[in-house]
This record gives structure tokens, sequence and C-alpha cells, in this order.
């Protein structure tokens, strides 16, 4: 075939096949930053409903047993939603490129082939693994904003989210709904899948961009995503159980008092006391 008539048969091609290798390091690197980053603070933050009783129990000792999780948690939701231009940095630091991840994940997973059936090594499993876990993060990710964030309740399956009473109402969202605690079993499956695919992720990506080239390099970086992994598990799960188990009843008392302490003071002008002038 000459070189005018590769060029023709190149210019041809569908915009996603002309740039499949620039999309798919684009993609990858999409999965990891934003997204993967957030995915760690927002895993941590989450489960402060556990930690944050044990670190800062001296801090809200005033609110007994319980409180400090509860308040913790509250702060650092009051944080998040506090920051300037909020929807600015939702729609293009997360949203934006969440759905260019996702739609591309898609078009790769639907274009590429496992070799499961016939080859069953870990490396054709683990592909496989990536390809589920991605379909399953696409459907969580969305139902996950759209409840807690936008107040979408499917029917009364996924109750809403409130900001100002950010622990119980989690609580509710885990334990409560059509189906008790079906949400917690839900988002149980749902974050595993999602550090599987970030982790794993993590180790392709280095492939992807030719940073581990020799087994041995593959196989320590495999390790550290092991661990990160590990980590980001520990702590999705960790957020689960916090607000699976918490007693909703005594989060809104404590939340109670939180509020009246945020209360802001009447200030009482002071006196008058005259001109300086004779």
């Amino acid at each position: 075939m000459s070189a005018t008539t590769t060029d023709h048969a190149r210019a041809n091609q569908p915009f996603l096949e002309k740039h499949y290798h620039l999309l798919r390091r684009l993609h990858s690197l999409s999965g990891i930053f934003p997204i993967g980053l957030f995915l760690i603070p927002h895993l941590t933050t989450n489960s402060s409903i556990v930690w944050g009783d044990a670190l800062n129990a001296k801090k809200y000792a005033d609110l007994g047993a319980g409180g400090a999780g509860v308040a913790t948690f509250q702060h650092e939701v009051d944080f998040i939603h506090d920051l300037p231009a909020l929807i600015f940095v939702e729609i293009f630091v997360l949203w934006l490129p969440i759905a260019y991840h996702a739609i591309l994940g898609v078009y790769f997973a639907r274009s590429g082939k496992s070799n499961t059936e016939r080859y069953g090594y870990q490396g054709n499993w683990r592909y496989t693994a990536q390809r589920v876990t991605g379909y399953i993060g696409v459907l969580f990710i969305f139902m996950h904003i759209s409840s807690l964030r936008w107040g979408w309740t499917y029917g009364g399956l996924m109750p809403s989210f409130d900001a100002d009473a950010a622990s119980s109402t989690t609580a509710i969202h885990m334990q409560g709904g059509i189906f008790p605690y079906f949400n917690a079993i839900f988002y149980a499956v749902c974050v595993s899948a999602l550090v599987f695919h970030f982790a794993n992720g993590l180790w392709t990506a280095a492939i992807t961009w030719g940073l581990t080239i020799s087994r041995q390099a593959q196989q320590r970086w495999g390790a550290v995503c092991a661990v990160i992994g590990v980590g980001l598990g520990a702590a999705g799960l960790t957020a689960v159980a916090g607000f699976a188990g918490l007693d909703v009843a005594k989060a809104q008392e404590i939340e109670a008092k939180l509020s009246d302490a945020a209360a802001p003071l009447l200030l009482i002008p002071a006196p008058a006391t005259g001109s300086a002038n004779p």
C-alpha cells in the first residue's frame, strides 16, 4: 500500500480511531487527575464520622458520646460548601472530567476484547474487572451525585441529603428508603468497585504512559497501587459502616447543639459617649 493510500485511509478514519492513542492517554490521565485525586479526600472526609470520634474526642467532649464524629463530619461538609464558586468547581473539576472519563471508558470497554475464556491469567481477569467496575462506577456516581447533590430520591429509594444536618441525613440515606439498609449495601459494593477501578487504573496508566516498562517495575508499582487500594477501600467501608450504624436521633441532637453554638450573637450597641469637642 502506497503512502498516499495510507494517508487517505487515515484521513477517512473516524475521529476516535484516528486519535485513539492520544485519547487513551488523556482518558487514563483524567482517571487520576482530577477524579482519582478527589476520591482520596472524599473518602477520608466521609470516614471522619468514625475517626473524628477518636481524634477529636477532647475537642468536642461537651457534645457527649459520638459527638466528635458528627461534629468533625459537619465541619468538613461546611468547609466544602463554603468554598467560593463551588458550582463551577463541581462542573469543571468534577462533573465534566467524570463525564469525559465515563464516555470514553464505555467506548474503550465496548471496543476492546479480553481473553478470559481462552487465557484465564491474572492480567485478563483484571482487564475484565476494570471494565465491569467501570460500568458499576458510572451508574453509582450518577445516582450518588443526583441523590445527594440534586435531591433526586428515585421514588423514595434514596432519601435526600441536607448539608446543614450532614451526619443525620447521610445516616438516613444509608439506613432508610423504601428498602432499609439497601443503600448501605449498595454503597459498600459500589465504593469497593470504584476503589479497585482507581487502583488498577493507576497501575495500567503507568504502562500507558511508558513509566513502567519492565516486569519488575510493573510489579513494584503494582504493590504500591495495592496499598493505595486497600487504604481507600478501608476508608470507604469505614464511612459506610459508620453511617449505617449511626444513631440518627442522637446525631440530630448533636447537630442542634452545633447549630445553636454557631448562631451569631446579638450585638448590643454601646452607649453614646458624646462629642469629644467642648
